[in-house]
């Protein structure tokens, strides 16, 4: 593997940490990192100054403010301005500083509400967005669409390339538990696992339960990201047009939060009952992602979604472990 110095951008993060361990596992030793308190990358001066001083020649751009519909809906203004100001000021600073190669990392939710399933690249602006997470789409389109401009600007003069991927809803491996913050995967582990310990007989689920979800095993995304930023440029441009350019990441199979939730109670052991809140909001009713361009292009995931919640479930109980035992 080349040894080119990579910059990951919120290694801290979910995706960031398993995209880490992928370039690691992989030989790649020239990687620098920034916690949130070494680098706020919605400070742009800052963001200039680090770039300027590392020199960094490829970025993975996953740091985000991310969240569930709880998060999304409590606080729309956070989540459009801190990451529109990470994404503008990490790409602009990277290109001033000869950055050749960004890969930013997206999300499902850019799609429409209400498409046409499963959803393929091209469903991109075809539609009104889920207005629960309509602000942190926005921002994710706008990272799209900056990595496409800086491309077709001054592809051929610098030698730029800059490519994005949307990844389906993920989980796995460093994600986060807050009852109030946390998506709905680590959400379910948590108060699955809390109504185990008590020995509770019910436990409610946000929503009605028929909503269909797509998930995807964090480390499988980081094996993917990798895969796509190391592509020959003929090959990505080939399967990709200039304003159309970024590229699906999903397991391509999709299920009801019903069926989550049974699954991760037969998962963590708990055999109480499971009810459905109908006052709480459902999100869009189906979102599954076409991943065939990356298919096409010679990747697929390789840990199905009951292997990847049962470790999931053994690394949340490690760290409740760890946390009764501090």
């Amino acid at each position: 593997m080349s040894q080119s110095k990579i910059y990951i951008a919120g290694h801290h993060g979910m995706v960031g940490a398993a995209i880490l361990r992928s370039l690691r596992q992989q030989g790649q030793t020239n990687i620098i990192t920034r916690t949130r308190s070494e680098l706020d990358l919605t400070n742009q001066l800052a963001v200039r100054t680090f770039f300027g001083e590392e020199k960094p020649e490829h970025v993975y751009l996953a740091a985000a403010k991310v969240g569930g519909i709880h998060a999304n809906n409590t606080y729309p203004a956070d989540f459009i301005y801190q990451n529109l100001m990470i994404e503008v000021n990490v790409i602009d600073a990277a290109f001033r500083n000869g950055v050749k190669k960004i890969l930013f990392l997206g999300s499902s939710c850019i799609y429409p509400k209400i498409s046409k399933q499963p959803m393929d690249e091209s469903a991109l602006l075809t539609g009104l967005l889920e207005p629960t997470n309509e602000p942190y789409a926005i921002a994710k389109i706008a990272g799209i669409k900056l990595c496409e401009s800086y491309n077709r600007q001054y592809g051929e003069t610098h030698s730029i390339d800059y490519r994005s991927v949307m990844p389906t809803n993920l989980y796995g491996s460093g994600d986060n538990y807050h009852p109030e913050n946390s998506h709905v995967i680590p959400a379910l582990i948590h108060r699955f696992h809390e109504a185990k310990v008590k020995n509770a007989s019910r436990v409610t689920v946000w929503g009605s339960g028929n909503p269909m979800r797509e998930f995807l095993y964090v480390d499988d995304m980081a094996a993917a990201c990798v895969y796509v930023m190391n592509l020959d440029k003929a090959i990505y441009d080939q399967h990709t047009q200039p304003m159309s350019s970024h590229i699906n990441v999903g397991s391509g199979i999709d299920i009801t939060i019903k069926e989550l939730a049974n699954t991760i109670a037969n998962v963590i052991g708990y055999q109480g009952m499971i009810e459905f809140d109908t006052t709480k909001p459902d999100g869009a009713p189906r979102k599954l992602m076409d991943s065939n361009r990356l298919k096409t292009l010679g990747w697929k995931p390789a840990i199905g979604l009951r292997e990847g919640l049962h470790n999931t479930y053994q690394e949340y109980l490690s760290s409740v472990a760890v946390k009764s035992n501090s």
